[in-house]
């Protein structure tokens, strides 16, 4: 299956002219009209190879040209694009070709949304139809608020930030500019804070709110908690995925990037540079340093102040093999003791050979 084509074409010649570090092998005159995989471009198309488990496709390929590393460039059959980084390379053309709706230019309130007049949005923004924007709530320049959008009393929407559809930003948050956030997602309702009386749990009032910075990325039906006394914090250019779980008080460093269903528990401090890769779990409390990079479904107990890649849990088994490992799995407590019994009845000499 192909990948997503353009509206638009463009030589490999004013491609490689237009992004830095991208040295031209072929024709500079081929023209290509979209982008696809390696194994479902069609003619005309543009694909890329960065992951070496896809290198199999490679001299089979029906795209008209490639993104290819150095190395790979004698395996090439065809005119290529040659990057350091392949995939960053494809990411900046791709975006030529996305045929995504164009909200440039989009602006004023559609006549089924309902702005306070205690609001303030700027006159190039735009509110779209049955979006809601609460008193002293501030739209900056250039933002997008789609359909079904809701921003609550307060809160501050920094210029150019998009929130596609259906998007609830609480009270009192406070997001950046350039922040994109996808469908579904609430940012700032309350974080889980309880207490115990007797067996009867008593809700905690949630009295700090979200603060979200610039270049901020949020996937679909994520949600982000306000703080219980202090802010629940996202830092510059922190990219989340769909389904992601973020508690109250967390704070999550510049840069760093969530995959799906994460996640994290209240009062986590996340560092700078940071990978958590789909399904991790981080109980509350617990700080990770910068550079920290954690394997897919692992479970962090503990702090993991040092750079490095951490992983918990075990890999997927053919079903009979994992029966029998569960099964020894169960046995080790006993079989711990019996050579710990062994060992006392060892004699000292026998240990000491």
């Amino acid at each position: 299956m192909s990948g997503r084509r353009g509206r638009v074409s463009y030589t490999l010649g004013d491609l490689a002219a237009a992004h830095a570090g991208v040295r031209l092998h072929g024709d500079p005159t081929l023209v290509v009209t979209g982008v696809g995989t390696l194994q479902g471009a069609r003619a005309g198309e543009l694909s890329f190879l960065a992951n070496p488990l896809y290198r199999r496709y490679l001299a089979t390929t029906r795209a008209s040209a490639v993104i290819i590393a150095a190395a790979d460039l004698e395996h090439c059959p065809v005119p290529a694009l040659v990057a350091d980084n392949p995939h960053l390379a494809y990411a900046r053309i791709a975006a030529l070709f996305d045929a995504a709706p164009d909200a440039t230019g989009q602006c004023g309130v559609h006549a089924r949304a309902w702005v306070s007049p205690d609001a303030q949005v700027a006159a190039d923004a735009w509110i779209g139809p049955q979006a809601v924007v609460e008193a002293g709530a501030e739209i900056g320049a250039r933002v997008f608020v789609g359909p079904g959008c809701v921003v609550g009393a307060g809160a501050v929407l920094g210029a150019d930030t998009r929130l596609v559809a259906n998007v609830t930003v609480c009270h009192g948050v406070r997001i950046g500019e350039r922040v994109l956030i996808h469908p579904g997602a609430v940012i700032g309702s309350d974080g889980f804070g309880l207490a115990n009386d007797r067996g009867r749990w008593i809700k905690v009032p949630q009295l700090g709110s979200v603060v979200i910075g610039d270049d901020v990325e949020i996937g679909a039906n994520t949600a982000i908690d306000r703080g219980a006394l202090e802010d629940t914090v996202l830092e510059d250019g922190v990219k989340l995925d769909n389904l992601i779980q973020i508690a109250h008080n967390v704070r999550v460093g510049a840069h760093t990037a969530m995959a799906g269903c994460v996640g994290i528990a209240g009062s986590v401090q996340i560092g700078r540079y940071c990978t958590l890769a789909g399904g991790v779990g981080i109980a509350g409390h617990l700080q990770l340093g910068d550079h920290v990079h954690v394997t897919g479904m692992s479970l962090v107990t503990k702090s993991l102040p040092e750079a490095g890649v951490y992983s918990s849990g075990l890999p997927v088994e053919p079903g009979r093999l994992w029966n029998k490992v569960s099964a020894r799995l169960r046995r080790l407590d006993e079989l711990f003791r019996r050579v710990a019994s062994l060992e006392k009845r060892l004699p000292a000499d026998s240990e000491k050979s």
